[in-house]
C-alpha cells in the first residue's frame, strides 16, 4: 500500500496481530450462519477476521459513537435545544467488488451489539444514482457510478435531514437485478443511534461550480473508513463475481444483465475484463482512490480478501 513515508505519516500502521491485541473481548457475537449471510458475492470473510479486525474496530467505534452522542448532548443543553437524538455517521469508501457491502453488514451487526446505541442502519449511495432513462439522455450511462452520475443535491439533503435529527428520513431504493432505481420504493431512516453510508464515491469532495455550496457528503462523517486492496486483486475479485452472477443473477429473465447468462467461460472473462478497464479502473483512478487518505481508518485487503494491515489516522 503505497502511503506516505511512515515517518510523514498521518496514520499509525497495525499488523492484524497488533490490532487483534487490542481487542477486550475475544468473543466474536456472531454465529457462523449469521456470517455466512452477511458476505455478499465473493465476498469472503471469517470468523476470526471477524474476532481479530471487526470485533475490535466496533468496539473503537462504539468509543467514537459514545464521546459523540455526549457531546451532542452537552451542546444542545448549552444552546437550549430540544435534545433530538442526532445520528452517528460512519462513511464507507473503496472500490467495486473489494468488500464493501459485506463490510459494511457486518460492522451494521456488531455496533448494534453494543450497549447504547442498538439502532444501526445501513444505506448504499447507489439509491442516490439518477434513474437509467436520465443517464442515457444526458449521455452517461457508460459512466454509471462516476460521481456525475448521482443526484448529489438529493443525497446532501437526505444527510443534512439525518443530522437535523430528524424523524423518517427517506432514502430511495436501488435493484441491481434491474440495475435502476426503483420508482416509488423508500428505505425510511427513524433516528437510529448509528447510520452507516456506503458507497464508491463517498469521500469524494467533486468540482464545485460558481455559486453552489461549498458542502460535500463527507462533512456529515463522524468516522469514515476506506476499504483498499492492490488494483490486480480487485480485477481479479471483480472478474470472478461476474463469473458467479453469470451462473445466478443473471439467468433471471428480469435481469438488466441476463443476455450475458448465455456468454461461455472464455467471452464471460473477456467481457468482465474489458467493463473493469473501461469503466471501473477508471471511476478508481479518477474518483476513489485519489479519495483514500481522506479517511479515518483505511483496512488494507490481501490476496485472500483478508484484512492484513490497519492504517488508523492519528489525532
Amino acid at each position: 500500500m503505497a502511503l506516505s513515508k511512515e515517518v510523514y505519516s498521518p496514520y499509525r500502521r497495525f499488523s492484524v496481530k497488533e490490532w487483534s491485541a487490542l481487542s477486550q473481548d475475544k468473543t466474536a457475537p456472531l454465529t457462523a450462519r449469521e456470517l455466512e449471510e452477511l458476505q455478499g458475492y465473493n465476498e469472503k470473510a471469517s470468523m476470526r477476521e471477524v474476532e481479530e479486525i471487526y470485533l475490535p474496530l466496533s468496539r473503537l467505534l462504539s468509543l467514537y459513537v459514545g464521546a459523540v452522542q455526549g457531546l451532542n448532548r452537552e451542546e444542545s443543553s448549552f444552546l437550549g435545544g430540544n435534545g433530538a437524538k442526532i445520528p452517528f455517521i460512519i462513511g464507507l469508501a473503496g472500490s467495486v467488488a473489494v468488500g464493501k457491502s459485506t463490510t459494511a453488514r457486518i460492522l451494521q451487526t456488531l455496533l448494534a451489539r453494543w450497549p447504547g446505541h442498538p439502532k444501526v442502519d445501513l444505506i448504499t449511495t447507489d439509491g442516490f444514482l439518477h434513474p437509467n432513462a436520465k443517464l442515457v439522455q444526458q449521455g452517461i450511462m457508460n459512466r454509471k457510478g462516476f460521481p456525475e452520475s448521482y443526484d448529489r443535491a438529493a443525497l446532501l439533503a437526505f444527510l443534512s435531514d439525518i443530522k437535523s435529527g430528524r424523524r423518517q428520513v427517506r432514502s430511495p431504493v436501488y435493484s441491481h437485478l434491474v440495475y435502476d432505481v426503483v420508482p416509488d420504493q423508500w428505505l425510511e431512516v427513524d433516528q437510529p443511534d448509528i447510520l452507516i453510508v456506503e458507497g464508491l464515491n463517498v469521500l469524494q469532495t467533486g468540482r464545485l461550480r460558481a455559486g453552489e455550496p461549498h458542502v460535500f457528503i463527507s462533512d456529515y462523517f463522524d468516522f469514515s473508513i476506506y476499504l483498499d486492496a492492490d488494483e490486480a486483486l480487485v480485477e481479479e475479485w471483480y472478474i470472478q463475481r461476474f463469473l458467479e452472477l453469470r451462473k445466478t443473477a443473471f439467468t433471471d429473465p428480469r435481469s438488466y444483465f441476463r443476455n450475458y447468462a448465455s456468454l461461455s467461460e472464455e467471452e464471460a472473462v473477456k467481457t468482465a475484463t474489458r467493463i473493469w478497464h473501461e469503466i471501473n479502473l477508471k471511476n478508481l483512478h479518477e474518483n476513489i482512490q485519489p479519495t483514500r487518505e481522506r479517511a479515518r481508518l483505511i483496512l488494507h485487503k490481501g490476496a485472500d480478501h483478508m484484512i492484513d494491515e490497519i492504517f488508523l489516522r492519528k489525532l
